[in-house]
């Protein structure tokens, strides 16, 4: 792996959100190991065993796979040498702004300043683009934040709506505004901050529910988010080949740990089309 160089945020925006997913993840973290789990299983039962060694497993396959993610370089940066005096041929073409030859599927972050290999977007809560070498990443990084505030959501019901004593409106005002309800003071007790963090794990499972289908479908359609807002299917190799452009070779096993090797295809400059791909086949 090619490690970023300067992997600070580089907006207001970035560095906000950043700072949010490395607050709140410890936080949602700690709630759910030590105060939810204990209040349900009593400690050192086999339940109790399997549902820590459960969400140790998820939490380090989110801190790895964020951290892969914000350090992977998947820039045309440490490449530029080896193709600024590369010819335009099909689907390169010249970037006024890296001054040099961009391969295909690469496009121009202004916020990252460089052409990003098989660029999809730039992620504010990874404060980067998330292109070619760390697609993978960023994938299983949202599947098991999915996961684990599906997981936390299943259990907080029954710690929450326990702890809660419900008076209408005011525990209305408490579930829609947690937050502000705590921070101003109207109410800071340990029951409204648990609240918060039931209620900012509910908004993030909807919505890395939300990108997982959206993400995912692009990986097994084989497009990025630019080719697929163009219409452009041309990459679309079949959804085995399709996943393996994104999640390496050894595809299968990417989700159960971010520090497994699984090499990509290729270096991100040379990308078949199925026009050419079925040719080949035909070919044999």
């Amino acid at each position: 792996m090619i490690v970023r160089k300067k992997i600070l945020p580089k907006t207001i925006s970035d560095g906000l959100s950043m700072g949010f997913i490395l607050i709140i993840v410890p936080l949602i973290y700690w709630f759910e190991l030590w105060v939810v789990l204990p209040e349900l299983y009593e400690v050192g039962s086999l339940w109790y065993i399997v549902h820590f060694i459960f969400g140790n497993f998820l939490m380090i396959n989110i801190v790895g796979n964020f951290t892969y993610t914000v350090l992977s370089d998947t820039s045309i940066r440490h490449l530029i040498l080896s193709i600024k005096n590369a010819k335009i041929k099909n689907g390169w073409r010249f970037c006024s702004s890296c001054e040099a030859v961009a391969p295909p599927r690469s496009w121009h972050c202004q916020i990252c300043n460089t052409c990003i290999l098989k660029r999809d977007h730039h992620c504010i809560f990874t404060g980067c683009c998330i292109g070619y070498n760390n697609h993978r990443y960023f994938l299983m990084f949202i599947l098991h934040l999915f996961i684990a505030t599906t997981y936390s959501f299943c259990y907080n019901n029954y710690y929450i709506w326990n702890i809660i004593n419900f008076e209408f409106p005011l525990s209305i005002v408490k579930i829609i505004f947690p937050l502000a309800i705590f921070v101003f003071g109207f109410d800071d007790s340990w029951e409204q901050f648990y609240l918060m963090l039931y209620i900012v794990s509910v908004v993030g499972m909807c919505f890395t529910g939300a990108l997982c289908i959206y993400h995912f479908h692009l990986m097994i359609t084989g497009s990025v988010a630019y080719e697929r807002n163009h219409g452009n299917q041309k990459y679309n190799l079949g959804w085995r080949h399709n996943i393996e452009d994104a999640l390496g070779k050894r595809w299968f096993i990417t989700w159960l740990f971010p520090y497994i090797n699984s090499e990509l295809l290729n270096d991100g400059l040379l990308w078949e089309t199925n026009s050419s791909w079925m040719n080949n086949l035909k070919n044999r």
